[in-house]
């Protein structure tokens, strides 16, 4: 992305709408779509997987004891596997959305890329989405299961069991947002360079270092990002706990921890 060209967020809505239309906006829409689901499927399930799997392995003195371990761990473990179902449609929709010309969507943007780069191609962003996405998922789960008990605990004069199931999808998704916040501060240089490597054919993290600079890499796209990951987040949370509610389940986070045994 031209940076002397999208001077900010503001300049640079006013400029894809000139060129592209309101369409613009939409640009890439099917494989984002696409892919986040699948890396929402991935994540979210494989992190109860692992949550319990972990919890398990550590007992439940030292599950609760160590909790926010197995809060990374499991989420760590997850974006392993969730990054590589997103990894493909990330690679279409960065040169979609950033390479005029390139393609028009997923129909012809997928097999223009395997056919110039190999199916391999698909995962040239596999190792930055996973410097990306690894520590984004153990923020966004660590900080929002620690963010809903601190609410439980000191926002809230009840217990959780107490508390009428909309004022808990409440807390999901302000404990969410916050989490959101939290993420796109420690993911952002990644997805700076996730995007720089796939819209540039032949590109290395040095040259988009050399590039972008240490300050542009952390704040480039920040506030946009900022305001895009925390209601993301915000409302992935709320939708997660309300499919949970809908099927009987408990809400995420906030459930007082067994006490250790003597």
């Amino acid at each position: 992305i031209d940076p002397t060209k999208y001077k900010s967020i503001t300049s640079g809505y006013g400029v894809l709408l000139k060129e592209q239309g309101a369409k613009g906006l939409f640009k890439g829409w099917v494989p984002t779509l696409l892919g986040y689901s699948a890396q929402g499927a991935c994540k979210y399930g494989f992190y109860e997987f692992f949550k319990k799997y972990y919890s398990d392995i550590a007992g439940p003195e030292y599950a609760a004891k160590y909790k926010t371990l197995i809060y990374l761990a499991g989420s760590a473990s997850a974006e392993v596997i969730a990054a590589v179902a997103l990894c493909p449609m990330e690679a279409v929709k960065v040169r979609v959305q950033t390479q005029p010309g390139f393609a028009r969507g997923l129909a012809d943007g997928l097999p223009k890329l395997v056919k110039s780069e190999g199916a391999l191609g698909l995962y040239k962003g596999i190792v930055p989405l996973w410097g990306r996405q690894i520590p984004y998922t153990m923020m966004k789960f660590a900080s929002f299961e620690t963010i809903v008990e601190m609410m439980y605990k000191h926002a809230i004069p009840k217990p959780k069991e107490q508390c009428s199931k909309s004022l808990q999808l409440g807390v999901s998704f302000a404990g969410g947002y916050v989490a959101g916040i939290f993420c796109a501060l420690v993911s952002h240089p990644a997805d700076n360079l996730v995007s720089f490597l796939n819209n540039s054919k032949g590109a290395s993290v040095g040259d988009a270092v050399k590039k972008l600079g240490m300050w542009g890499l952390f704040t480039r796209g920040l506030p946009l990002r900022i305001v895009m990951i925390g209601t993301l987040t915000g409302a992935q949370w709320g939708l997660y706990d309300a499919s949970k509610v809908f099927f009987g389940l408990p809400t995420s986070g906030g459930a007082n921890a067994p006490p250790a045994k003597a």
